[in-house]
Formats: structure tokens, C-alpha cells, sequence
């Protein structure tokens, strides 16, 4: 019934549960042992990993599984690295203190060339590039919703490119320079969204990063004026191509809601920071939501806290018919293992409408 129900949650049909996805919690080994049986430990091969989270997710009964093929892998050796902390168990390469710029000087942005640094695509293979991933998902054997989609839309992708210094700087000294770089960066992931609309896989995620946990970065007026036109542009052949369109933003994006609404998503995914309320309120007979407890709870909260988390997102989103609950901002690999089990406990507790 999970893919039954995460579909008729995207499509706005009230199904019966309300559907669940959750990120990270399918590769928390102990958790997922715990609820599989499985004997996932640092000898484990790829193959038994992915088979052992993909048993996790059905156990789980996850609605939909958030998915993107493309990140900074595009881009080779031209972009930033801005190092990278541990995050899941600590086994494999996570941790990097490799810092490099791929520009020394701000100013240097303005002129910079996309498609003379990275060339044109060929539409015809980065399509075949997304139905393998999104084929590949489906092989797994999971019943839930599968996707594809892209990361680095167009400020997660600047982000990637300029890291925070360089792009705060350029921002700064020549906003119109900046935006007209903006410009010249949509112009040129576009091949990827034309690539994504021309793909089997009717729901789609697009991610972007647009905003801080305070909030935007930048002036509001310069989001309305280079980002989400571009959104508008980008997003275009994905309504044409008739996808389902989810939009995940990370930090507090309450700001924009109204702005990315405008640009024709069909589903918003937040973390805890964003009013998901509003969200509800305003958009909850037309779009999907997907959230948005907070990880902190299951981290560090007695039962009672977990529970009163899941309540708190059930009173928001229960009544709509496009709500998917889901930990926010991840159940990561320090989560105790009885707090997440509790908390799916409680999830199945008051899921059922």
C-alpha cells in the first residue's frame, strides 16, 4: 500500500494513512538491523547495503523515496570544495579538510563562461542517464514512490560552484553582475531540465538551497529578480512533460513559499525551520507537503517529546490530502535506536485517518 498511498497523497487524493518518507534512516545501520534482522556492519558489500535499506524502507512503509542523479559531479574539478564534516557512521572517505576556490578573486565571476567551462550536453544522453537511475530505483523492490531529479538547480549549483566567501563577496560588490551570472547558469543546467521532463519518471525532485536557517541570504528583491524567473524558466518543460514536481529547500524558506508556489511546484519538502503551518493553511487543497518534525527531538527528547512532535505535525497536516510525514531534517546514524523506533510507533499510532 505504500506507493497506493504516497501517489494518492502527490495527486491530492486523501488516502486512508497518511504516507511517510524519511531520509537517512534506510543507511542507520543499527536501526536498520533492528527492524530488518539484517547484519549490515563495515564488512558489508554495496550489494547487501542496498538490499538491507531497501527491506528498511518497505518495513518502514515508506510513501515515497527522496531521490535526485544530479550534484556536483557535473561540474568535474571546476568547482569548490569546501571540505566536508563526518555525518553518518564515519566509515569511508565523509571526512575532508581539502579546501579549494575555484575563484581567488570575486570580481572573476562576472565573466565566467558555463558553457565554456563545462560544453554542452547531449539531451538525448543525460535522458537515458535519469531512466537508468530512476530504472535502478525501481529494481530495487521497493513499494513506494521512486524518482529522479537535480541538486544543484541554480543556487545550489552557484553554491557548489562559488562556495559561501566568493559568493557572498560577488553578491555583494555587483548584484546585477552577479545576477546576470545567475542568468547564464540557468541558461546552461537547462539542458539537465529539459533532459529530466524527457525522462520516464513522473514525479520529480528539484532541489535548491536557497536560504540560510535565518532565512535568505540575500536581499529579497534579488531572489524576485534572478531566481525564481529562472525557476519559471527551468521548470517550464517539466509542466509541459506533465511531472509531478517536488521542491525540497533546506533551512527556512517561509519567506518564499508564496514564490515557489508561484512557479508551479506541485509538492513542498521543509525542514522543521519552515512554517509548515502557513504551508497547510494556504496551500493544502493544491499542494503536496512533505515534513517536518525535528531530528533534534529524536535525538535528545523523552517520549513524550517524540510524541508530542508527531502529534504536532498530524494536527498540521492530517486533514489535507497531500501530507507526507517525515523527520524533517533526517534521522541520522547518532539517532538511539529505541527513540526512532519509538517514534514510528508513534507515526503508525496516528497515521491512520
Amino acid at each position: 500500500m505504500s506507493y497506493k498511498n504516497g501517489m494518492a497523497a502527490i495527486n491530492l487524493e486523501m488516502p486512508d494513512t497518511v504516507p511517510r518518507t524519511e531520509y537517512s534512516a534506510d543507511f542507520h545501520w543499527d536501526l536498520v538491523n533492528k527492524v530488518t534482522g539484517s547484519f549490515i556492519d563495515e564488512n558489508s558489500t554495496g550489494k547487501e547495503r542496498i538490499a538491507a535499506s531497501s527491506a528498511f524502507i518497505n518495513a518502514w512503509d515508506y510513501g515515497m523515496v527522496w531521490n535526485i542523479l544530479i550534484h556536483n559531479q557535473i561540474f568535474g574539478d571546476k568547482r569548490t570544495d569546501m571540505g566536508h564534516a563526518v555525518y553518518g557512521t564515519g566509515e569511508g572517505n565523509e571526512y575532508r579538510d581539502t579546501v579549494f576556490n575555484l575563484f581567488e578573486d570575486p570580481e572573476d565571476v562576472y565573466e565566467y563562461d558555463m558553457y565554456e567551462a563545462y560544453g554542452h550536453r547531449d539531451i538525448a544522453t543525460l535522458t537515458a542517464n535519469f531512466d537508468a537511475a530512476y530504472e535502478s530505483e525501481l529494481a530495487r523492490g521497493m513499494d513506494t514512490v521512486s524518482m529522479t531529479g537535480i541538486y544543484v538547480s541554480c543556487m545550489s549549483g552557484i553554491i557548489e560552484l562559488l562556495g559561501w566567501d566568493i559568493l557572498m563577496a560577488a553578491a555583494g560588490i555587483d548584484p546585477k553582475a552577479f545576477g546576470d551570472f545567475v542568468n547564464r547558469y540557468t541558461d546552461w543546467i537547462q539542458q539537465y531540465f529539459n533532459a529530466l521532463a524527457a525522462c520516464k519518471s513522473p514525479v520529480v525532485m528539484v532541489h535548491d538551497d536557497i536560504v540560510w536557517g535565518t532565512g535568505p541570504f540575500l536581499h529579497p528583491d534579488f531572489y524576485r529578480k534572478y531566481i525564481f524567473p529562472n525557476y519559471k524558466k527551468l521548470l517550464k518543460p517539466l509542466h509541459e512533460a506533465g511531472k509531478k514536481i517536488l521542491y525540497t529547500c533546506d533551512g527556512d524558506f517561509t519567506a518564499f513559499i508564496d514564490d515557489v508556489a508561484a512557479c508551479g511546484v506541485n509538492g513542498f519538502v521543509m525542514e522543521p525551520l519552515t512554517d509548515m503551518a502557513y504551508i497547510a493553511e494556504k496551500y493544502g487543497k493544491t499542494h503536496a507537503f512533505i515534513g517536518n518534525a525535528d531530528t533534534n527531538v529524536l535525538l535528545r527528547g523523552s517520549k513524550a517529546d517524540i510524541e508530542a512532535e508527531v502529534k504536532r505535525c498530524m494536527d498540521i497536516g492530517k486533514k489535507h490530502p497531500g501530507f507526507i510525514m517525515a523527520v524533517g531534517n533526517h534521522i541520522p546514524a547518532n539517532t538511539p535506536v529505541d527513540n526512532a523506533l519509538y517514534y514510528d510507533e508513534i507515526y503508525r499510532k496516528l497515521a491512520r485517518r
